[in-house]
């Protein structure tokens, strides 16, 4: 059996708030290990095109190329990346023990949980495949590419409902796709939506179809009552259904809060685990932005280095407070 293996810190996944908490971490000389995924490396901005809204790019940059970036400025400060996953935790000790895939243990001091939120999304066949050539999942990110040109959202509640006010700002025209008569977002919401000019409903309905070779060209939906089928010609599809927290490692450790993201102790982002910390989207379900994961990140890394101070000044009181032998 492989000896278990002994760290500072331990950052469970990539991503802006992960790559972050370990550029801090390394330059602060703390030797970062980061688990970033076997499958995601690098988080969702990998598999998005142009980030224009990320400060410091004037020109934009491409959502990979930005995290190759954050990696490499990491590791240039001796942050370890493992590309791979940690399949489970036992964080209520003082040592924190995390196993890999191959059963080894990484043991410790510290824990940066970083595992973000998953969009939610439709299970269309050609979702993926066309995801940042008019299938997207964030007004906010991708709004400004579809200036002057007719899209599609669909909904759920109230920030569906954000999200298609604000495109309007940008498009020619949005379609509110939803599968019922009726929506569940807040009155203020649905009159704000309504008196746009740019935004129209179609109620009962569902997306069947995605159409397009190398870009969208149009959805085809479908009535949710009879059946019936027709094309709508639009070049992009918004899928505002929300978001699940990548949360499952930690169920029965960490607390969650009622829509399953990490609870921390705000303005810090301490967890309920001492030595444990959690930044990024797996706690934050209202802006969900490159910038405000990567600002979290900072402080994570700030409050686990401040943790292992504490630590060492313990250790060191208590040294000190030991009889001399005379």
């Amino acid at each position: 059996m492989t000896e278990p293996i002994e760290h500072e810190v331990v950052v469970i996944r990539s991503g802006p708030a992960g790559y972050t908490a370990a550029l801090y971490t390394a330059r602060a000389d703390l030797k970062p290990v980061v688990f970033g995924s076997a499958i995601f490396v690098g988080g969702a901005l990998t598999t998005t095109t142009e980030v224009e809204n990320f400060p410091g790019f004037p020109d934009g940059i491409q959502g990979p190329d930005l995290m190759n970036n954050m990696r490499a400025q990491a590791e240039r400060f001796g942050a370890v990346m493992i590309d791979d996953d940690i399949v489970s935790v036992d964080l209520t000790g003082d040592i924190k023990e995390l196993t890999d895939p191959e059963g080894t243990v990484h043991r410790a001091k510290t824990v940066i949980v970083a595992t973000g939120s998953g969009y939610r999304k439709l299970g269309l066949p050609r979702e993926d495949e066309l995801s940042g050539r008019g299938v997207s999942w964030c007004a906010t990110c991708d709004g400004f590419f579809f200036r002057g040109k007719d899209i599609v959202v669909v909904v759920g509640g109230d920030t569906a409902l954000e999200e298609a006010t604000f495109l309007s700002c940008f498009v020619a025209s949005v379609t509110v796709v939803y599968r019922r008569d009726s929506l569940r977002a807040s009155k203020v919401m649905q009159a704000r939506a309504q008196v746009d000019p740019k935004i129209s409903f179609a109620w009962n309905s569902e997306i069947a179809e995605i159409q397009g070779t190398d870009r969208v060209s149009g959805v085809v939906l479908r009535d949710t009552h009879t059946g019936e089928t027709r094309n709508l010609a639009v070049e992009g599809l918004f899928i505002a259904i929300g978001h699940d927290p990548r949360t499952e490692l930690f169920t029965g450790q960490l607390d969650l809060d009622p829509e399953g993201y990490l609870k921390v102790d705000a303005p810090s982002t301490c967890t309920n685990l001492p030595g444990v910390f959690a930044a990024g989207d797996v706690v934050d379900h209202t802006y969900r932005q490159a910038i405000t994961a990567a600002a979290s990140g900072c402080q994570a890394a700030l409050d686990a280095e401040r943790h292992l101070a504490a630590l060492a000044d313990a250790v060191q009181g208590n040294r000190s407070a030991q009889p001399v032998a005379l």
